[in-house]
């Protein structure tokens, strides 16, 4: 009679173990399919598929898997009471569908697929949701600048929103940028030594493809000396009307802008008016109208202005003329009697048909 061998029952055990080892592994809850990353609109729909083998007498949970998990359904049923959530089960491809109706911002996040074996052991796959948010500058981006001319400056700019948004810098009415370029991207933009001519509005511009996306104006304010400009350095005016002496100030913080003749301060009085007007924070206007000349207020006027990153100044020059300039003589009542108007008025006559007899 024929006995097996003990080799030949160490082998059949072996093939036994191993056989029901496989069986068991065969078994085993498995994820075989969970669905890919998903982007959308705020607003639009997403499903999630998670398919499942041999989870028949397991729990299949589906949760949203943050810095706080929140969990949105156990095997067939709707955990969270969110209108917008859905969950169906499909039996023929054992497949739990996850939907969300009008995503919202907050809905961005990892959702995970989990089968639970054990208390230990848990079988688990994910799909990240990322939602598209249009750009919002960020409260500390910068909002203005107030800056000494020849210091540096740097603006910085930061926008939230998905995907990544772009920052682009840009000055009011297309102006060249410090940089040399009507554009330049990047978070923060740098002028190394600031000049007076780059004060201004400067645009920062946010963009994902989202929406418009967003803006923000930044004005840079540069502080510097007084600049003064003449428009006339010398004026002829004839004697007993009056004359306007004017001088165009570039100035900030705005400056004491003051007239002296003979390095004696003009103030307003019945010889002189004096008035200033700001075209802009740093352009003022400063008029000096000379009223009803006399001999003696012939001569050089200076504008002088002052703030306290020094001062300028500039000189006008008056003279006398015979013919009044017009304006701002212009339909002006001469003062004098009855009398001196004739004489002048026969003067003027006499000079100007001396000028016709002389062609």
């Amino acid at each position: 009679m024929w006995r097996p061998s003990i080799s030949n029952c160490v082998w059949s055990t072996l093939l036994l173990a191993i056989f029901v080892q496989q069986a068991l592994a065969q078994r085993t809850p498995t994820i075989s399919y969970i669905t890919q990353e998903q982007i959308k609109d705020i607003g639009g729909t997403v499903e999630f598929d998670c398919s499942v083998q041999y989870a028949k007498e397991y729990n299949v949970l589906f949760l949203k898997t943050d810095s706080d998990p929140v969990f949105l359904s156990t095997g067939s049923t709707l955990v969270i009471k969110d209108s917008r959530f859905s969950l169906r089960y499909d039996p023929n491809s054992s497949t739990y569908k996850l939907q969300i109706k009008d995503i919202q911002e907050t809905d961005a996040g990892t959702y995970t697929c989990q089968v639970v074996i054990s208390t230990v052991h848990k079988v688990s796959a994910e799909v990240k949701l990322s939602v598209r948010r249009p750009p919002v500058i960020s409260d500390n981006s910068t909002q203005s600048v107030v800056a000494s001319e020849g210091s540096e400056v740097q603006m910085e700019c930061y926008a939230s929103g998905y995907p990544t948004p772009t920052i682009t810098w840009r000055r009011e009415n297309n102006a060249i940028l410090p940089t040399d370029s009507a554009t330049y991207v990047g978070n923060t933009l740098r002028i190394k030594s600031v000049k007076k001519e780059d004060r201004g509005t400067y645009y920062c511009v946010a963009d994902n493809g989202v929406s418009k996306g967003d803006r923000r104006n930044i004005n840079v304010e540069v502080e510097f000396a007084p600049v003064i400009t003449v428009p006339r350095p010398r004026l002829g005016q004839a004697l007993q009307y009056d004359m306007d002496l004017e001088c165009h100030i570039e100035a900030y913080p705005p400056p004491a802008i003051v007239w002296t003749k003979d390095d004696i301060q003009l103030a307003n009085n019945q010889h002189y008016s004096i008035s200033h007007f700001a075209t802009a924070d740093e352009y003022t206007d400063s008029t000096l109208r000379v009223i009803t000349v006399e001999k003696r207020q012939y001569g050089d006027y200076v504008c002088k202005a002052t703030n306290r990153f020094g001062e300028a100044e500039a000189r006008v020059n008056l003279f006398e003329t015979i013919i009044p300039v017009c304006p701002p003589a212009c339909g002006q009542a001469y003062i004098a009697g009855a009398e001196d108007v004739s004489a002048t008025s026969f003067a003027l006559v006499g000079i100007l048909a001396a000028l016709l007899f002389a062609r």
